[in-house]
């Protein structure tokens, strides 16, 4: 792994929680998958799950705009709206736009069990909502 990337990643992430704490209806973001796990290698996508109440939020050009790059896909993953933008660098970012179901925990749904459980990281949680859903998934 290129420290360059390493600092790209962290840039991104940092973007992205600056951004969610500007906006109310953001109640939480997740790093998931292999750099949650810290088993990225440089081909490895960004793979982020953004918690809100307003489905908007799913609307590409909010994420091409923040994240400085281009959709290359759009998909409905059950309640995740998934929008995959691709950075100048080469780095694809997914984002899964969830509602606040996805994160609930009586019971953790099984498609947030795996998501969780494949390995996560909290960067934005204000109100604890994934901090919850990570203990129920233990």
């Amino acid at each position: 792994m290129t420290p360059e990337r390493v600092d790209e990643i962290q840039a991104v992430t940092g973007k992205v929680m600056s951004w969610a704490a500007d906006h109310r209806d953001v109640r939480g973001v997740l790093v998931v998958g292999s750099w949650a796990r810290d088993a990225a290698r440089m081909d490895s996508d960004l793979d982020l799950v953004v918690l809100t109440d307003v489905a908007a939020r799913a609307a590409p050009a909010e994420w091409v705009h923040l994240l400085d790059g281009t959709v290359i896909r759009e998909q409905q993953w059950g309640p995740l709206r998934e929008v995959r933008v691709r950075r100048p660098s080469g780095l694809a970012v997914e984002l899964g736009i969830a509602p606040l179901s996805w994160a609930g925990t009586d019971p953790v749904d099984s498609g947030t069990y795996r998501v969780i459980n494949d390995g996560h990281r909290i960067v934005y949680d204000p109100d604890g909502i994934l901090a919850a859903l990570s203990a129920a998934c233990r």
